[in-house]
């Protein structure tokens, strides 16, 4: 059986899935299993093991990430059927106010952008910014892109989004900490969106324009009554504090006798902050609002969480196929291969390591559009290179190189790209001097604080093991 030099083996298999993709428009599911098994079969290892590790990396994945993606995608489309995302974004646009509306768009972006897709995001908000328009007769081209802002910043790097949430559990990262730090990192993010949004509005200032004929926008009846503040943000707080919770009190409890308190709420918190608990627990939340607020048929309510996972089973197998990709990336022996092709880079320079997850991220991103698949595969690459413990600081930050690297090189081949351009009425051009520039700008500071707080605060003392 012909076997190839580790180095050669990532060389067919990224070829193998930008071709596919690119040159053969195949679906991203198709591509990246397709690549497993090519990358399993120039790989040492017996041959009847060839194909049945390919499908065992995939069923890994699934279990790790399968519950939480499919679960998301339920609260989202209860979000978006109560009104429950509505009364977040009016929300956002009463405390902000209309001067602030573009601040107030990005925040609500940012928040709604976790549990519910960036494209329905987008969707969701893209209407509120032609109302605005109606209002102020200004500024339109600054409400969109403070959309862009705010739920793109999410979407890369705040689980339980697909792609941060495959890229931490691929590098070990806890979810928890993925949410807190991806978070303080997307703020200084969006406010660079923001000012750049700001500034390309007053150079190319562009009126809104009708759509004619674009999809419609996915809002509930005029007639219907929004649910309370309280339980519209109760499904996208609730997996948070949950989340999150579980983390603290693991650390807390690091070192406590196994009888004290401390260790107690840990044990509980192991189980409610578990993320399949707690998005189950939001979505419960999430199809009670619905169903509060619209009173669906028992049919309604099965047709509406049947499309949801529909939706959702689209991520799943892209991820896990993605995940597969990696493992036998990792059976081809690719990483010892790199260490010796960095000459121990890796472990003298923490910021090159970071830098380099970045362009790789960049480079996939701009060659077949998703940055979810751009993602799922850097950071397979990068985990066959590096267990967590050998970094020269948490694997939570190489994390956020990669995720801000998928923000660079967005523009036609990105689905989200054409969203923008038509939902808001724009041109191509417009487009591409918009949102392509204001993605890079906010991939590059990504990057930037990404390194400052790796240099500032490595988080070593919380590295766990791999899983």
């Amino acid at each position: 059986m012909l076997t190839l030099p580790p180095l050669a083996i990532l060389v067919v298999g990224v070829a193998v899935v930008l071709g596919m993709m690119i040159a053969l428009r195949l679906h991203a599911f198709l591509a990246l299993i397709s690549a497993a098994f090519v990358v399993s079969a120039l790989s040492p290892g017996k041959i009847d093991v060839l194909v049945p590790r390919v499908a065992e990396a995939f069923g890994r994945t699934v279990g790790n990430i399968g519950i939480v993606i499919a679960l998301a995608a339920v609260i989202g489309s209860c979000l978006m059927e109560s009104g429950a995302a509505d009364r977040i974004v009016q929300t956002m646009l009463r405390l902000c106010g209309v001067k602030r509306a573009g601040a107030a768009l990005a925040a609500s972006g940012f928040v709604l952008s976790g549990p519910v897709f960036f494209d329905t995001v987008f969707y969701l908000l893209a209407p509120l910014a032609r109302s605005l328009y109606r209002q102020t007769q200004r500024d339109y081209l600054r409400y969109l892109m403070a959309i862009c802002a705010g739920g793109a910043v999410t979407h890369t790097l705040v689980p339980p989004t697909p792609g941060p949430l495959i890229v931490a559990d691929t590098l070990g990262v806890d979810v928890g900490l993925m949410i807190v730090v991806g978070a303080i990192v997307g703020v200084p993010m969006t406010l660079v969106g923001l000012a750049f949004a700001a500034w390309t509005n007053r150079r190319m200032p562009i009126a809104m324009r009708p759509l004619g004929g674009a999809a419609t926008e996915p809002h509930p009846p005029a007639d219907r009554p929004l649910p309370g503040l309280l339980a519209a943000a109760l499904p996208v707080v609730l997996p948070v504090v949950l989340i999150a919770s579980h983390t603290v009190l693991q650390r807390l409890a690091k070192d406590a006798p196994p009888e004290s308190l401390a260790a107690s709420c840990a044990t509980w918190a192991a189980v409610f902050g578990n993320a399949n608990c707690a998005l189950a627990a939001a979505a419960t939340a999430a199809l009670l609002v619905y169903v509060r607020q619209c009173r669906p048929t028992r049919t309604q309510t099965a047709k509406l969480v049947e499309q949801a996972l529909e939706s959702g089973a689209v991520i799943i197998l892209i991820t896990a196929a993605g995940g597969a990709f990696g493992a036998m990336l990792k059976e081809a022996q690719l990483g010892p291969a790199i260490e010796g092709w960095f000459g121990g880079a890796a472990e003298a320079s923490g910021a090159g390591l970071l830098a380099a997850a970045f362009a790789l991220c960049a480079v996939l991103k701009f060659s077949q559009g998703s940055s979810t698949v751009a993602m799922v595969t850097s950071s397979s690459m990068m985990a066959s290179l590096l267990a967590p413990d050998s970094l020269p600081f948490h694997p939570v930050y190489l994390a956020l190189a990669i995720g801000s690297g998928s923000l660079v090189g967005s523009w036609m081949n990105d689905s989200g790209f054409w969203i923008y351009c038509k939902l808001g009425g724009l041109t191509e051009v417009e487009s591409l001097k918009s949102w392509t520039p204001m993605f890079a700008l906010m991939g590059a500071t990504g990057l930037g604080v990404t390194l400052a707080l790796s240099a500032l605060f490595p988080l070593r003392g919380l590295v766990a093991a791999a899983p």
